[in-house]
């Protein structure tokens, strides 16, 4: 006897709005423009400290070139304590002409690739401040039209079960059918974090190392602890949402490259149907 049982069949679904895939795409191409030009600005002085003065002998992190016993040159890195040798990548590496040189980032991950520091905090000034306004135009429709409390914010039940699903992350195991409609916990946190945490962050330390700023908004420095503080906290900021993004691209490619892209453009998000239990 045939089986008349019906299968399930792939279900398309409106997922992003138009002012959600504009916002997005702005803010993706402004964070890689403000990443690489913000290399360009630490190569300047590839130290990182605590407090309002630079003090070598308590740096928490630095990127340099120094020369062996043998002549020869290594490139080296300082967390703290602990010393490593990066060479080719950090503090010593290649330029484009395949000379050694000292710089704290590679020539092919700053913008610009050459060192010209005015140019690179052009670039990176006049794209923060295209990322805070479209930050702000994100905000307001999120608030208006209830995207954060609809989308992002988790449910008791979400949150309940969120070990299960760091579990089921970690085995590749994605929601399918109706619960693929939603974000999981793990994104709508990681997602507030970032909308809430890290990206404000980033921009008021980047305000705080502004004397300009620093002297209309003084108290930004008593925020901080100085601004040296500030610029640290802003490199680490900066890092976690690389960080975030890297992870992010994980997931599009590991979920369906081509489902997830769509519907960053046209906003369609196609959703497959959950597997029918062995024995139906």
């Amino acid at each position: 006897m045939v089986s008349s049982a019906v299968v399930p069949q792939p279900e398309i679904v409106y997922r992003h709005t138009l002012a959600v895939r504009i916002t997005h795409w702005v803010n993706a191409f402004c964070l890689l423009v403000l990443l690489l030009s913000g290399l360009q600005i630490f190569n300047a002085h590839p130290t990182l400290y605590f407090g309002d003065k630079s003090d070598p002998d308590r740096a928490v992190l630095s990127m340099k070139a120094i020369e062996r016993d043998d002549g020869s040159y290594a490139g080296i890195t300082t967390i703290g304590s602990a010393r490593f040798d990066t060479t080719g990548v950090l503090g010593l590496s290649r330029d484009a002409n395949g000379e050694l040189e000292s710089r704290g980032f590679p020539y092919w991950i700053t913008l610009p690739s050459y060192r010209d520091l005015a140019t690179g905090r052009r670039w990176h000034f006049f794209f923060a401040w295209l990322f805070v306004l479209n930050g702000l135009a994100y905000l307001i429709y999120a608030a208006w039209s209830g995207h954060v409390r609809r989308d992002l914010a988790p449910t008791r039940s979400q949150l309940r079960h969120i070990g299960q699903s760091v579990w089921e992350h970690i085995r590749f195991r994605f929601p399918k059918g109706e619960e693929a409609k939603s974000y999981n916990v793990l994104q709508k946190l990681a997602y507030l974090a970032v909308i809430f945490g890290l990206l404000p962050l980033v921009v008021l330390t980047g305000l705080t190392m502004s004397p300009a700023m620093d002297a209309a908004f003084p108290f930004l420095l008593d925020m901080f602890g100085g601004r040296q503080s500030a610029r640290t906290i802003h490199f680490l900021c900066a890092a976690g949402i690389t960080a975030f993004v890297v992870v992010h691209l994980v997931m599009v490619v590991a979920t369906g490259t081509w489902n997830n892209i769509r519907s960053m453009i046209t906003g369609r998000y196609v959703i497959e149907p959950e597997e029918a239990p062995h024995g139906k």
